[in-house]
């Protein structure tokens, strides 16, 4: 596999797309999000290169968000009548924030890669 080739920008469009078909449905999809910005963040380390940090972190944020996300469905939600503070929704916030920082890193490399040839 050529790994200056065509292979990083597939994989990074790949992922783009998983990133954009997971908003149909914040919870189920948020697994499909998930891949989706492994396989950009994967694309990217093919590439070798350095504007990947940006996609890494984007890649954390959403596990974690999405981590929280999972365990607060398991466990019945919060506010309402489950005896937890609507703050527990905070625990969900590097979700979303994860999610627009990795289609910025996307668009960014992607714009990048065109100004080079090949």
């Amino acid at each position: 596999m050529n790994r200056s080739g065509r292979w990083p920008r597939i994989l990074v469009i790949v992922g783009l797309v998983a990133m954009l078909a997971g908003v149909l449905d914040p919870l189920e999809g948020s697994l499909v999000i998930l891949a989706g910005i492994a396989v950009a963040a994967f694309g990217v380390w093919l590439g070798h290169d350095r504007q990947g940090k940006l996609l890494y972190w984007s890649f954390a944020l959403v596990a974690l968000g999405v981590g929280a996300l999972w365990g607060l469905s398991s466990v019945g939600g919060f506010g309402g009548e489950t005896g937890r503070s609507n703050w527990w929704g905070l625990l969900i916030l590097p979700y979303p924030a994860g999610w627009i920082m990795g289609l910025l890193a996307v668009r960014r490399w992607l714009r990048g890669r065109a100004a080079v040839p090949g």
